[in-house]
């Protein structure tokens, strides 16, 4: 071989590996930048990913206890109400006189005065409500009743607490009829449409009642 040819094969090799190496070079930077630039962005959305999961959990755990709290507090605002209102639960006490007995009479105001008394020991007041008709209307007639004083004092009495003495219209009318004349009730006395009718109204609201 001509030794001029050889030089220039063994050249034109060098440069082969050479232009090779290079191309090689520039290929493997290439590549590395393609596979920084996916990591970075596949870091990228991760933390994306991990930071939106985060806020929500958090979001979710914050609803969470502000449900739980509101909850709690609804319950603890129901319960001081349903205390409240047991504590401050109205006392009230229906007595029905039906006779013209004066100890009947008699032991309704006795009633009435005890009930009253007691819960005023206890700083409570209580209502009360003297239901008279048939016969008991005597009770509240001005003209035949023989408690009318002992009633006058009980109404000045009862305060703060309540007591109102309800005379039954219909047997007021059906007394004026058979008698010929107008009936007067006591000052102190508030004529209802019916007595047996008020008590029943009374006892359907809640009232406790007694039968001297």
């Amino acid at each position: 071989m001509n030794p001029i040819g050889a030089v220039a094969r063994a050249n034109f090799q060098i440069v082969g590996i050479l232009l090779w190496s290079a191309l090689r070079s520039i290929m493997i930077r290439k590549l590395f930048r393609q596979v920084t630039v996916v990591a970075f962005m596949s870091l990228c959305l991760i933390s994306a990913s991990l930071a939106e999961n985060t806020k929500v959990q958090r979001s979710t755990k914050a609803h969470t206890t502000k449900a739980h709290l509101s909850a709690g507090l609804a319950d603890k605002t129901k319960a001081q109400r349903s205390i409240k209102a047991h504590a401050t639960k109205a006392h009230r006490l229906v007595i029905q006189v039906d006779q013209n007995d004066p100890a009947v009479m008699n032991l309704a105001l006795n009633n009435a005065t005890n009930v009253i008394d007691y819960y005023r020991a206890k700083g409570e007041d209580v209502n009360v409500d003297v239901v008279t008709y048939g016969p008991g209307l005597h009770m509240l007639r001005a003209d035949t009743s023989p408690v009318q004083d002992r009633i006058k004092n009980l109404k000045d009495h009862a305060f703060p607490s309540k007591i109102q003495f309800s005379a039954c219209n219909n047997t007021k009318e059906g007394m004026e009829k058979k008698e010929g004349h107008p009936i007067t009730v006591l000052s102190e006395a508030v004529i209802v449409p019916s007595g047996v009718v008020r008590l029943m109204e009374l006892q359907e609201k809640g009232w406790s009642y007694v039968r001297p």
